[in-house]
C-alpha cells in the first residue's frame, strides 16, 4: 500500500512503548503579508496503535494529491505534535502541549521521516529512514 510522502513515528520514552493517538499536522511555509513567515496547514493524521502516521499526506502522485493540491515541492515545512492529550489519557501532565519541528525539503521525490521521541519533560527527533 502506498504511504504518505512524509511520515513520523512517535515514541514515549518514560514508558518504552509507542505513544498511540497523538495528532500530528503537517504545515507549510509561505510569506505572508509584509513578508511575515506565516506556515499554512498542509496535512494531518493521527498516530496508530504502534506509534506511526503514514496518512499525513495521500501517496506522491496519486489521484488524491493532484485533487488536494498536496504533492511536495521543495521549501521548509513542519510537524506540529500535539502530546498533551496523549499524557493526560495516560494519567500524566506534560509542560510541552505542542512540539513543532520545522525541515526542509530538498528532494520532493525522497521519502521523509520524521521520528519524535517524548516524555512529560522533553523530546528529542532526528531525521529517520
Amino acid at each position: 500500500m502506498a504511504k504518505s510522502p512524509i511520515t513520523c513515528h512517535v515514541l514515549d520514552v518514560s514508558l518504552g512503548k509507542p505513544a498511540t493517538g497523538v495528532e500530528v499536522n503537517i504545515q507549510k511555509l509561505h510569506k505572508g503579508p509584509a513578508n511575515v513567515d506565516v506556515f499554512d496547514p498542509f496535512g494531518h493524521g493521527v498516530t496508530d496503535s504502534d506509534g506511526r502516521c503514514t496518512t499525513l499526506l495521500p501517496p506522491r502522485g496519486s489521484e488524491e494529491a493532484k485533487v488536494k493540491g498536496t504533492d511536495l515541492t521543495a521549501g521548509i515545512y513542519k510537524l506540529a505534535f500535539k502530546p498533551a492529550s496523549y499524557f493526560e489519557r495516560t494519567g500524566r501532565k506534560c509542560f510541552y502541549p505542542w512540539v513543532e519541528i520545522p525541515f526542509e525539503i530538498e528532494n520532493p521525490d525522497e521519502h521523509y521521516h520524521i521520528p519524535l521521541l517524548i516524555s512529560p519533560y522533553s523530546f528529542t527527533t532526528y531525521r529517520g529512514s
